[in-house]
């Protein structure tokens, strides 16, 4: 930390809530998303007086709070800021601290407690917020002394952003919030992230300049625009193909010759077929979880035991894969894969020091050995072939025509929203993404994150379009949050993919259970009805040709607007 720098004249006391609100506008906290609670009024009512320097934005459910501090971190590169009241407040909010941690994000969960002298005799509401939260947030902090909310916010802002980000939840005892004390506010701390030794970046050079196909996979924390932009230059320098990994798709420019297209779920086989070929693997921010590789089958790389069991039935290569691991976190190197070179690094940073590799090859290798530049091609066309496949052919409204319509209608800096499902295929796949973070979904697969995550992303940037898809079942989980839009003059567009069911679990009955659906079938409101209802804009489609003019009335609306997609199982 700095040294300690008040807002505030030495001798005027606050309340805990001032203090804490006035530290929050410090660290440059702009939007506090919530859900009232009397648990935590003081700390509201001190963003009465200042709502000039923080802004309230009031949600219709502490999940679709949670979802949308979370979304807006991503978006702004700093800590979301959550407030919610104990229990079910609490228990609400859950789902958004559990996208946080696995999708490596910034979050201050604040939660109303029970006051200080009735903790551990089950007051009402009251629950043990370190046991609750304890596996899903990096730490659970009590701020019980007025007088120290500077310092252990400080520590909260810190623990959120550094090493691999993630979610902190602060329990706010509500008489501390009341208590009036004398203290000075801080000054933020400088955020440290990691960089490549000079050492790392020779031995990427020298694998560079062994490898005959090397491959860039990225994703992850950390992304910035300049962290793309010195992807581009690397990929270009070097001549590498570059595949995104799992609803990180905005990485980097889909439309640039170099990229080869996604490892996310049910990739496309001639893509896995490209990366299982190449001798050089570069993953610069993704962890090398379940859906990035493909349940843990598809890299030729020793795994953290000493023989790799999911590659028992996979064809063998003469020699492995070398695996070069780039993480923001030091606890993900090798905690699957055993990498020939791991680096601890911010994406950015070490993009930066890796472009300042002067290409060059063996003198004693054939340059037709070591000229990628064919197999990239090759990739590339593999991408927009699978890109433009025609689908459902038969189909009455074909969503992959609705997504080319999309993609020439929409400007590079709109940003595309999703929440979980079969249907999220179209927004994550087969939309081409251009610029970074342009792209809000979740890779932990929770449901509802569609909505809530476009009312993030308005307000982070109100001058970008945002679309918004949900399923008919994912909608139904935070829709309630369109009323949120519409108190906030959001003019956002929500598509609904309607095929009355729960898609994605039906599609693993017809798996595993042929015949026998179950538990899956819905019904649903009319969408477009209940739109109009919230005062919302609203209409249906049913044809791929009414699609492109319900979507330009929707653009001209000048509200918020749902376009319900009604489409067969």
């Amino acid at each position: 930390m700095n040294n300690p720098q008040s807002t505030q004249p030495k001798n005027s006391s606050r309340s805990g809530g001032e203090v804490l609100i006035d530290g929050l506008i410090k660290y440059g906290a702009e939007k506090i998303f919530c859900v009232p609670g009397e648990s935590y009024l003081a700390a509201l009512d001190a963003c009465y007086d200042r709502q000039d320097r923080i802004q309230i934005i009031t949600c219709r459910q502490e999940g679709g709070a949670a979802y949308m501090a979370e979304a807006y971190a991503k978006l702004t590169d700093k800590p979301g800021i959550c407030f919610v009241s104990r229990g079910p407040g609490a228990s609400n909010a859950m789902i958004g601290i559990h996208t946080a941690f696995q999708d490596s994000t910034p979050v201050l969960l604040f939660i109303g407690q029970v006051g200080r002298g009735e903790v551990g005799r089950e007051a009402f509401q009251e629950l043990d917020f370190k046991q609750v939260y304890g596996g899903v947030a990096k730490k659970v902090i009590t701020f019980n002394d007025a007088r120290r909310i500077p310092e252990q916010l400080g520590q909260a802002w810190q623990i959120a952003v550094s090493g691999r980000p993630g979610p902190v939840v602060v329990e706010l005892p509500e008489d501390m919030l009341t208590d009036r004390v004398k203290v000075a506010d801080l000054d933020p701390g400088e955020v440290v992230a990691a960089s490549p030794s000079a050492e790392s970046i020779a031995q990427l050079a020298h694998c560079l300049r062994q490898a005959t196909t090397a491959i860039v996979l990225c994703g992850g924390a950390g992304w910035t625009p300049q962290a793309s932009a010195y992807l581009r230059q690397f990929a270009e320098k070097q001549n590498l193909a570059v595949a995104t990994v799992f609803r990180r798709t905005d990485c980097f420019d889909n439309t640039h010759p170099n990229y080869i297209g996604e490892m996310g779920s049910a990739p496309n086989p001639k893509l896995v077929e490209q990366v299982q070929a190449a001798d050089l693997l570069i993953v610069v921010g993704p962890r090398l979880g379940d859906i990035t590789t493909s349940g843990y089958r598809i890299f030729n790389v020793p795994d953290r035991k000493s023989q790799n069991p999911a590659q028992e039935n996979q064809p063998q290569k003469n020699q492995p894969q070398k695996l070069i691991h780039v993480h923001i976190g030091a606890e993900e190197i090798n905690s699957v894969y055993r990498a020939d070179l791991g680096i601890v690094s911010h994406p950015e940073h070490f993009l930066k020091a890796a472009c300042a590799i002067v290409k060059s090859r063996p003198k004693s290798a054939p340059e037709s050995k070591i000229d990628s530049s064919k197999m990239i091609k090759k990739g590339n066309k593999i991408y927009l072939e699978f890109l433009n496949r025609p689908r459902n052919r038969d189909a009455a409204l074909r969503m992959d025509k609705v997504t080319k319509i999309l993609r020439d209608r929409l400007s590079a800096d709109a940003i595309i929203t999703n929440g979980a499902g079969n249907y999220a295929i179209w927004a994550q796949r087969h939309y081409q993404f251009r610029q970074p973070k342009t792209q809000l979904a979740s890779t932990n697969g929770s449901m509802g994150y569609g909505v809530p995550s476009a009312i993030a992303a308005k307000l982070a940037r109100p001058q970008s379009t945002v679309v918004s898809f949900s399923g008919d079942g994912c909608f139904l989980m935070n829709g309630q949050e369109l009323a949120t839009a519409i108190q906030y003059q959001l003019n956002i567009i929500f598509l609904i993919i309607n095929n009355k069911s729960y898609g994605t679990i039906r599609s693993h009955q017809q798996l595993h259970y042929p015949g026998r659906p179950i538990a899956t079938a819905l019904e649903n409101p009319d969408f477009a009805a209940l739109a109009e209802a919230y005062g919302a804009f609203g209409a249906v489609v049913t044809r791929t040709n009414q699609f492109a003019t319900a979507f330009e009335k929707a653009l001209n609306a000048g509200r918020s607007a749902v376009i319900e997609l009604r489409i067969d199982y």
